[in-house]
């Protein structure tokens, strides 16, 4: 046998071992993820009865005030998709525009912030409300009024327990041998 006839079967050899070692090693870090997830307890919250804190930065319905709107229309220029219906009038005699009617259609909306964002008068914020589902689409059209209104803080809520309270109760609670009712 020739020596340059057998280099690339050493090499074929070679490439195997190399991507059977690689292939081990795939899946040896992929069962030491897993058993690593093992130790873990498990988190379920209980939806309606309980819900979790949204973050400071959440972008949930939108809250609009009224009374600081200019109908400058930038909300409506900046957003993505032309979201926010703005009606106005001219008022000649003071020579300012008069806000008539706002609304926007959360079945469409994409909850980007622009509208919070450029908004040069700051009225209109993001809530903590993520809450909006209903059996009718056309329900979620929001005029000024609905806009205007503020969701309840989850935390003010108290028929809803927050995934801290629930996490805090469990570590203050007795073992099993001891006589304490919990009310939930």
């Amino acid at each position: 046998m020739d020596i340059y006839n057998m280099f690339p079967m050493v090499t074929g050899f070679m490439n195997y071992g190399k991507q059977t070692i690689r292939a081990a090693r795939y899946i040896g870090q992929s069962f030491i993820i897993t058993l690593s997830h093992t130790n873990r307890l498990p988190v379920t919250i209980q939806y309606p009865y309980e819900k979790s804190i949204t973050s400071e930065r959440f972008r949930g319905r939108i809250h609009f005030e009224f009374d600081k709107c200019i109908a400058c229309e930038v909300c409506v220029r900046v957003c993505p998709i032309d979201l926010p219906i703005v009606d106005w009038k001219f008022e000649k005699d003071i020579k300012k525009k008069q806000l008539l009617h706002y609304s926007i259609d959360f079945g469409v909306c994409i909850f980007c912030g622009n509208c919070v964002e450029y908004c040069p008068t700051n009225c209109l914020s993001m809530t903590e409300e993520y809450e909006l589902s209903t059996y009718d689409r056309h329900e979620l059209n929001y005029n000024q009024i609905s806009l205007g209104r503020l969701p309840m803080s989850i935390i003010g809520d108290y028929t809803i327990q927050t995934v801290m309270d629930s996490t805090t109760q469990m570590k203050k609670e007795k073992p099993l041998g001891s006589r304490t009712i919990t009310n939930y």
